[in-house]
């Protein structure tokens, strides 16, 4: 595969969005299918409707430890966590992968703005829920 060609970075690009999706969207259905399969309904359409209840709002675990521990427990919310992480990861690392395809094509422009929105990115996601009275 020849770097240099934009059609093969093109496809690089487009197989590291499609296969992000498409693991994420498996991830989340995996867990969504864990969920019904645990629930204690034994009416689907009242697991379809909307119960507050039943949702883990202040009792669920969003540490990395806790994230961790409920996928060693084959736990259905940590599963869609760990689904939408994975999705949201997905363009940021097209944005990692574009840094280092412009960089074997040796485009310096390029590697420049898109380093930078690397940053941006990196910066918002990592850094801007830390910054006090801060609420995006």
């Amino acid at each position: 595969m020849n770097l240099k060609d934009p059609d093969s970075m093109n496809l690089i690009i487009g197989n590291v969005l499609r296969y992000g999706v498409l693991i994420s969207g498996i991830v989340i259905l995996t867990g969504v299918l864990r969920l019904a399969a645990s629930s204690s309904y034994s009416d689907t359409s009242s697991f379809l409707t909307y119960n507050p209840n039943t949702i883990p709002h202040s009792i669920f675990d969003y540490s990395l430890n806790g994230l961790l521990r409920g996928l060693a427990a084959f736990n259905p919310y940590s599963l869609i966590e760990l689904g939408v992480i994975l999705l949201i990861a997905t363009p940021v690392s097209r944005v990692s992968i574009s840094v280092f395809l412009f960089a074997a094509e040796r485009d310096r422009l390029y590697i420049v703005i898109t380093a930078v929105v690397l940053c941006l990115l990196l910066f918002s996601m990592l850094v801007t829920p830390f910054i006090p009275g801060f609420h995006a």
